[in-house]
């Protein structure tokens, strides 16, 4: 079966998905303030432009979705059925990026964590804040 949009309309949709903002970012960023801790946004003097830089902890968090970032045992990381091809060469140069973002950022000194989307839930989120400092 394909897509239930035209090639115009799904492309429309897709242009509006968010690479900074997102709403799992906001309510970690939103989280992390509250409990006391201040961060810097997507410094692009580092690798991979980090969602947020926690400095005087030399700590980095990613805040990964889910389904471009491919969080494994997760139901939104799913492939479209249509133009298969395209997506699993995306979704894997994302995955490789990722990997390589973050061996760089460590081999550089920073603690990196990443946060899924999935996990900022309401109820999980004090659950992964503990996680990132841990």
């Amino acid at each position: 079966m394909g897509d239930i949009y035209s090639r115009e309309k799904r492309s429309e949709i897709m242009s509006r998905v968010r690479s900074t903002d997102s709403v799992a970012e906001r309510k970690v960023r939103s989280a992390l303030h509250r409990a006391g801790y201040r961060f810097r946004l997507h410094r692009k003097d580092l690798p991979g432009k980090p969602d947020i830089v926690l400095t005087k902890h030399k700590l980095i968090v990613f805040v990964h979705g889910c389904f471009w970032h491919r969080h494994e045992g997760c139901s939104r990381a799913t492939i479209p059925k249509t133009n298969r091809d395209f997506w699993v060469e995306k979704f894997s140069q994302n995955v490789a990026r990722d990997m390589r973002v973050r061996k760089e950022l460590e081999a550089a000194g920073w603690k990196v964590r990443i946060v899924w989307e999935c996990e900022t839930t309401t109820g999980k989120l004090p659950s992964v804040l503990s996680k990132i400092f841990d």
